[in-house]
């Protein structure tokens, strides 16, 4: 299970590097709320870094004959797509664009049915799910699922966690912090972005080893 850091504790992480005193709650005072809308500044850049483990689920539906268009339950509006398998087949489904997918179904007269084996993404759902078309048209039920990077929600109440690392988001989150309020005899504003480009660079370089082949695009709905 992956280790996680509230949102309090990574407010109060920065204060203490900004030589600030810690705070009850990340809204007690302008300057805490401040360093909270920094921190989740930090972290949706750390987020759109790289596609982190901890941020990997998979969802899975099965289709119905003659429908086309599925929602990725829980993926959000946000989210990577790593691979997409039709389980019942046993094949990896391949990416096409939105002209071929217009083409196929709209500008074809007889669309072909038969066992998925393209998708294309397709807006979102009324709950603010991503969608995705498949062709050829399902002629059956087939098992389908897709291996996502998600991203979290921004944080807000004191006790919302990340999973992301923590030194990670509260390196750049303070570089931030000293940029916005001029440097003040501590550490420079340059050098601390260097540090915190250092821990971003040291963290997707261990993940990166263990997947070399894999590419890192986002595709945001």
């Amino acid at each position: 299970m992956a280790l996680t850091t509230t949102y309090l504790d990574l407010v109060n992480d920065v204060l203490v590097r900004l030589r600030e005193a810690q705070v009850a709650s990340v809204s007690q005072n302008t300057y805490s709320a401040l360093i909270g809308k920094l921190v989740n500044d930090a972290k949706r850049e750390v987020e759109d870094s790289w596609n982190w483990d901890t941020l990997r689920n998979t969802t899975s539906f099965t289709t119905q004959q003659g429908t086309f268009n599925y929602n990725l339950a829980n993926a959000g509006n946000k989210f990577r797509v790593i691979a997409a398998h039709n389980d019942t087949d046993n094949i990896f489904l391949q990416y096409r664009p939105t002209r071929y997918f217009i083409q196929q179904l709209l500008l074809t007269q007889s669309p072909q049915q038969g066992a998925p084996v393209y998708y294309n993404h397709n807006g979102v759902s009324a709950g603010r799910d991503g969608q995705i078309d498949l062709l050829p048209i399902p002629d059956d039920d087939y098992v389908i699922h897709f291996d996502l990077v998600i991203t979290e929600d921004e944080l807000s109440a004191d006790t919302n966690t990340t999973a992301l690392q923590k030194n990670v988001i509260t390196s750049l989150a303070w570089a931030k912090a000293i940029e916005e309020r001029g440097e003040d005899g501590g550490i420079s504003v340059s050098s601390q972005y260097g540090v915190a480009n250092k821990a971003l660079a040291d963290a997707i370089a261990i993940e990166a080893a263990r997947r070399p082949d894999e590419e890192t695009v986002w595709y945001p709905s």
